[in-house]
């Protein structure tokens, strides 16, 4: 494949590929570095569908021209099986980009892990629910916990019989189900990284790198019940795990969102590509209105963008999320749109487009 091959790249950021509309087991995806391939199992079924794609982007295919570093990174990361970091301003549409690769590309529902200040990668891996287990073992246990009193023991089981349940209590997170081994890469959005803990960014290093991670509680009864079926992070799956080991099969298509608020270690940034998202221009928010409500603002959509614009630049920058807000009360009827003089419509969209900065004034110091 040349440089110019661009039919070749699985990634065109248009709207749907041919491709993802072809039965699952029948679809090719393009090879990765020798150093980045991976061989776990057993191959899992096909992942359910995106049942966020239309809430997020719009139910309306509408024709789209994607930003050339968009395409370019989203497809060089797919290509070299490595994470992408994606940063820019609040509302620049950084998360939607991990559904508008799934949709694309026919991947399945996207697997989501926000992230806060008390986020581990142990949170996104799995959980594990001994309490749980083992009052659901031990009625004699669960009374003396409610009574807080003794009570008697509970009959002994052989260690093969107590391990038989486990599976039931464990369920993996939304960075676990990504690393199961899948036919074709589940698309998982870490959303705004940069308000987790200063350690997990060093903490993904070794899990992307080797693509593997252990359940240490089905690692320590792996000789009673080397095969133990458990939960996933999508709604009534399960997976079949292996002598305690999640392996992945096709790496996941990672996407990390960033608002800015702080620097990521060398390391990490050394394994990432890094896209920059820029500001909608006029036509990337004619493309977003279009999407979400069709021909529905007829000729108030231009009118609203060239408000939004200039309300925008005035506070210092709007979220675009804002523009479908003010374009939803258009077309719910409660308000009738107007320029100029109508001050009832100039006093709701003041509400609505507020600066986004914390003093509310649209300045910065």
């Amino acid at each position: 494949m040349n440089a110019q091959d661009t039919n070749a790249l699985p990634y065109r950021g248009t709207g749907r590929s041919p491709q993802a509309d072809a039965p699952y087991e029948e679809r090719s995806w393009p090879d990765g570095p020798r150093w980045r391939d991976f061989d776990g199992g057993p191959v899992m079924p096909e992942p359910p569908p995106d049942d966020e794609a239309d809430r997020r982007l719009g139910p309306v295919a509408v024709p789209r021209q994607p930003p050339p570093e968009e395409v370019r990174l989203v497809n060089a990361a797919i290509l070299l099986r490595r994470p992408l970091l994606v940063t820019g301003r609040p509302g620049v549409g950084k998360s939607a980009l991990a559904f508008r690769i799934a949709r694309e590309l026919g991947l399945g529902r996207v697997l989501q892990w926000p992230v806060t200040s008390r986020t581990t990668l142990a949170s996104g891996l799995f959980e594990y629910d001994a309490i749980g287990r083992a009052q659901s073992r031990n009625p004699w246990l669960m009374a003396a916990t409610a009574q807080q009193s003794s009570a008697p023991e509970g009959p002994r089981e052989e260690a093969g019989e107590a391990a038989a349940d486990i599976g039931d209590f464990i369920q993996l997170g939304p960075l676990g189900t990504a690393l199961l081994p899948y036919r074709l890469p589940r698309v998982l959005l870490i959303d705004e990284i940069d308000k987790g803990d200063a350690d997990l960014p060093n903490d993904l290093l070794t899990l992307f790198e080797d693509g593997w991670y252990a359940v240490p509680p089905l690692v320590r009864v792996r000789k009673q019940h080397p095969q133990v079926t458990v939960h996933t992070a999508d709604p009534g799956g399960f997976a079949r795990v292996e002598e305690g080991v999640v392996k992945a099969r096709a790496f996941p298509i990672v996407i990390m969102t960033s608002n800015g608020e702080r620097a990521f270690p060398e390391a990490f940034m050394r394994r990432c590509l890094r896209l920059d998202m820029a500001d909608l221009d006029a036509e990337g928010l004619a493309e977003l209105l279009s999407a979400h409500f069709s021909d529905r603002l007829g000729d108030m959509q231009g009118k609203l963008i060239r408000a939004f614009r200039s309300h925008s630049e005035e506070s210092s920058g709007l979220a675009a999320d804002m523009l479908l807000n003010a374009a939803h009360l258009v077309t719910s009827g409660a308000y009738s749109y107007a320029e100029g003089d109508d001050s009832e419509w100039q006093a709701v969209l003041s509400a609505i487009w507020h600066p986004l900065d914390a003093d509310g004034t649209g300045r910065s110091d």
